[in-house]
């Protein structure tokens, strides 16, 4: 019979009020028919991660296994309610806010991770000057890298408290959040062209490695897919994530909409 677990509630932080995606700005955001600046997905799938490492532990950030879609804004002081419910070792996840179903997701630990190569992946530097987004930014099986970041000593437990992250494994083990892994995917994207406001829509994330706090963390990401929807321009893309340039922390596929329909029109 499936187990619901215990509702995990945070008060919802937006962490990006100055960042250059004007996305998550409260007067851009509205423009867009949102109520105002959205937190950024990579938050809101940090969320989601704290019910799996608090059913698997260490385990689930050395080989878990984890996808999110999002479907609704979560706002900056709102209330968002992580609901988990497991069934045959899979745990199905609702973000609810504002009594909206905000963002699905399931999460599982598989008994092995999938072995990934770092040879299969090719390492490129992020472009030395970017350039505002065109349709050639994100080109199907082009390579993009990122610039190296590294989260250590105050910036890892500001990370945590950003995230509302209470979880004592972080800390006590010198573990890096696996939300550090998706803020990296979002860094393919930004390290790369200049963009407008943009939306993270949705990742899927297995686990190959624990991060640890202060490790150097860089993508090597392949655009698999770059085409409209209902006005939208989406951007699809499969990279492994890799501490110290040697050590595989998760594949990860990830999209986003890079020109929203407003802007593509313009």
């Amino acid at each position: 019979m499936p187990n619901r677990l215990e509702t995990y509630r945070v008060e919802a932080y937006n962490t990006a009020k100055q960042s250059e995606n004007k996305m998550h700005d409260d007067n851009v955001a509205r423009r867009f028919g949102f109520s105002g600046g959205l937190v950024p997905g990579v938050d809101v799938f940090a969320y989601m991660m704290h019910v799996p490492v608090a059913r698997w532990g260490r385990d689930f950030l050395s080989r878990g296994l984890i996808e999110a879609r999002f479907i609704k804004p979560v706002y900056d002081g709102e209330t968002a309610d992580v609901d988990a419910t497991e069934h045959n070792g899979l745990l199905t996840i609702e973000v609810f806010s504002r009594t909206e179903l905000c963002a699905t997701g399931t999460a599982s630990l598989p008994a092995t991770a999938t072995l990934a190569s770092l040879s299969d992946y090719v390492e490129v530097p992020a472009v030395a000057e970017r350039k505002p987004v065109n349709p050639a930014t994100f080109e199907t099986g082009k390579w993009l890298g990122t610039t190296p970041r590294r989260w250590a000593g105050q910036d890892a437990a500001d990370y945590l408290a950003d995230i509302r992250e209470t979880d004592p494994i972080f800390a006590r083990e010198g573990l890096g959040h696996p939300g550090l892994i998706q803020r990296v995917m979002n860094r393919v994207l930004v390290d790369n062209t200049i963009l407008g406001p943009w939306i993270h829509v949705g990742s899927r994330m297995q686990l190959l490695s624990a991060a640890r706090v202060g490790d150097e963390i860089t993508a090597r990401a392949k655009v698999t897919a770059n085409y409209e929807k209902k006005g939208h321009r989406f951007v699809e893309l499969d990279a492994l994530v890799v501490a110290n340039g040697t050590t595989p922390l998760a594949r990860c596929q990830h999209t986003a909409i890079y020109q929203p329909r407003e802007q593509a029109a313009a």
